[in-house]
């Protein structure tokens, strides 16, 4: 016979089964409800850079040449007339300008292309063209007005420090725009200001890309508050912004800057920027590095590891190479 203490528990039990087994149904339920939501959330593209890139659809066409016919290839040509490898305008043949025809002046601009980025020439889309085609980059074109300076292995005259008059470097594969633009002989001191609407933490980060520069060469940088009387001005945009050169949202072009002594340098603002190097992002420093080298007149430069290389990797920081220098102390006579 059960004694009223143990009687009581048992009752107890009974009364309360019902209610944790409804309980724990109930948290099942939710749990299979919410799952699929949670999942979904995780895998979808964000608004902060997991979208896919403008130069995404590149990988499409992994193993074209010349010969093929191929939806896509008419964006490539696009791609590339916009870094300046590829002119029908200056063609005679402008027949498949506007198609998906891969022609003979799509396979001279794709070897155009890979020299400028130690490829091996072949003109066919090969998986380390693509690989480096679809890498986000810089806004500037490679090739302007149809003059390639990019080709590695250029030899230069210039005055370097501790070389006399016209000694000669064989290890020079930076650029200038066209026409060598630069900043006047008197002026060396130039300052720099943030457009209204630039975020307050950018901008330590571009300060001390102005300040490595200044460490590399003969200009001192001065930050100023009146952006109206600068000499720099640095700015957040996105897509079409009203200097020809629109951004395309996130990937693709991420920054671009105008030759001397324009003075403009622009972020693209649909890009994830990040103070140093962080998984899935752009580094602050690091591009205005680049964009500041456009500033002072150079132009891209062929060595990858060099500021003045075109495409960079998300989650990566760089800094000035001696490609770098050697470029602004040629431009400059220095």
């Amino acid at each position: 016979m059960q004694n009223p203490t143990e009687c009581s528990i048992l009752s107890l039990d009974l009364v309360m089964a019902p209610k944790l087994s409804s309980m724990l149904s109930l948290i099942i339920l939710l749990f299979l409800f919410l799952s699929p939501i949670s999942s979904h959330a995780t895998s979808s593209p964000s608004p902060n850079g997991e979208k896919p890139s403008p130069f995404g659809f590149i990988k499409g066409l992994q193993g074209c040449h010349k010969g093929d016919e191929v939806n896509g290839i008419q964006k490539l040509k696009k791609y590339l007339e916009q870094f300046g490898y590829l002119s029908y305008s200056r063609s005679k043949n402008q027949t498949h300008a506007d198609d998906d025809d891969f022609d003979d002046l799509l396979e001279s601009a794709i070897k155009t292309y890979q020299a400028n980025y130690h490829l091996e020439a072949t003109g066919d889309l090969d998986s380390e063209t693509v690989s480096e085609m679809v890498k986000p980059r810089c806004g500037v074109a490679d090739i302007i007005n149809g003059t390639n300076w990019m080709l590695s292995g250029k030899k230069r005259q210039y005055h370097g420090h501790g070389h006399g008059h016209g000694s000669l470097r064989t290890v020079a594969h930076y650029s200038f725009f066209p026409g060598s633009p630069r900043w006047p002989p008197s002026k060396t001191y130039l300052t720099y200001a943030f457009l209204p609407g630039t975020p307050n933490w950018a901008m330590s980060p571009v300060s001390r890309a102005y300040g490595r520069w200044d460490s590399a060469t003969h200009f001192t940088f001065g930050w100023i508050q009146d952006y109206t009387s600068a000499d720099m001005t640095i700015s957040f945009h996105r897509l079409d912004h009203g200097d020809g050169s629109p951004f395309d949202g996130p990937g693709g072009t991420i920054a671009h800057a105008f030759a001397p002594t324009n003075g403009r340098f622009h972020y693209d603002g649909d890009e994830t920027w990040s103070i140093g190097a962080v998984p899935n992002a752009m580094d602050l420093e690091t591009v205005a590095l680049h964009e500041i080298g456009h500033l002072l007149g150079l132009g891209h430069s062929s060595v990858q590891n060099a500021i003045m290389f075109p495409s960079i990797s998300t989650g990566v920081t760089k800094g000035l190479h001696e490609d770098d220098i050697q470029g602004i102390r040629a431009l400059y006579n220095r």
